[in-house]
């Protein structure tokens, strides 16, 4: 018999992965912020698109009207609002327990922060999802599911998680080195924050031959900053750190720009998160936890960022209400 699950944060990542839980026969309860939500998920949780599509109703509640423990919860908030989250659940899991973050950034330590390192395990996600209504998220395309402990070690609970992440994802796998692929991602996912920036998608954003150089340097930034921090990003879905690396020919760079415009191409989701949280959504984005610490980490080590604090900049600008969203920002954040 497994585990009930909670899930904390039922969004985008959340909801789309705790319904195919919910669907598969897992004992799931969903906490979110947004009442409307709640209530809908309660009555059923609609995941569209041309992925896997379905329906699943289960128990649903605001972080305040929660009561009981469980031995396994999977966060899946926004980056800046981790330590937060990790606070309120932290009463909900059970002492022998553990917080398996489903996000992007370096969020890990925030909730080892919070509930301990063994309790906390890592998890790389690159699946294509959208928080469109209440009770509705846009499932958009498949992609890499990496789970691993922090410490590297392949445990019970970790073969446990790979196999209830398999439920969502057939082709899930475990690591015992997580950070780097979360540093892969931190890599990749700075060419989304600076797609977020304009109006093009993902896939015609980085098709623009004239934007090769902006990627070589964001990529190339986040690269050395991981090299200095003793890690190895490891690649996914196009990706390849090896092109971006200091050394690598802007033939390399320009063939994982190809592969990753292959991949993204016939999604149906077709922009970035950051670019709904800032065209749709009209909310912060998740920048501050994601790429400026990564160019605050440069700097302590004596690595110039140029081309990632000229993308930060941009983007708070747009924030603020600024700048407009227009696709002439990418050729003016490298400096």
């Amino acid at each position: 018999m497994s585990e009930p699950v909670l899930i904390w944060g039922a969004g985008a990542i959340g909801g789309t992965f705790g319904a195919a839980l919910a669907r598969a026969g897992r004992d799931v309860t969903f906490v979110d912020v947004v009442p409307e939500h709640v209530a809908a998920i309660r009555e059923g949780l609609r995941i569209t698109g041309p992925v896997d599509p379905m329906t699943v109703a289960a128990p649903a509640f605001l972080p305040q009207e929660l009561k009981g423990q469980w031995k396994r919860v999977y966060l899946a908030v926004k980056a800046h609002h981790t330590e937060e989250a990790a606070r309120a659940l932290a009463p909900h899991l059970a002492p022998d327990g553990h917080v398996v973050s489903l996000q992007n950034g370096l969020c890990e330590s925030i909730i080892a922060g919070v509930v301990g390192a063994e309790r906390t395990v890592g998890a790389f996600i690159n699946f294509g999802a959208d928080w469109i209504a209440p009770g509705e998220i846009l499932y958009g395309n498949r992609a890499a599911f990496v789970v691993g402990e922090l410490d590297g070690r392949v445990t019970e609970r970790l073969k446990d998680i790979l196999e209830e992440a398999k439920l969502f994802e057939p082709d899930a796998i475990l690591t015992q080195d997580i950070a780097a692929y979360l540093w892969g991602k931190l890599a990749y996912g700075s060419l989304l924050f600076a797609q977020a920036v304009g109006q093009l998608g993902i896939a015609d954003c980085l098709a623009r031959p004239e934007l090769l150089p902006l990627w070589r340097a964001l990529a190339g930034e986040v690269l050395q900053v991981a090299a200095a921090e003793g890690v190895s990003p490891l690649g996914f879905n196009g990706f390849d750190p090896a092109a971006f690396r200091p050394g690598a020919t802007e033939e390399q760079a320009r063939a994982s720009v190809e592969a990753m415009v292959a991949f993204n191409r016939p999604n149906a989701k077709t922009h970035s998160g950051v670019w709904r949280d800032l065209a749709v959504r009209k909310r912060r984005t998740e920048v501050d936890v994601q790429i400026a610490p990564v160019a605050a980490l440069g700097a302590k080590h004596g690595i110039p960022c140029p081309a990632l604090n000229g993308l930060v900049r941009c983007i708070h600008e747009i924030e603020a209400g600024k700048r407009p969203m227009d696709d002439a920002n990418l050729l003016e954040i490298l400096p």
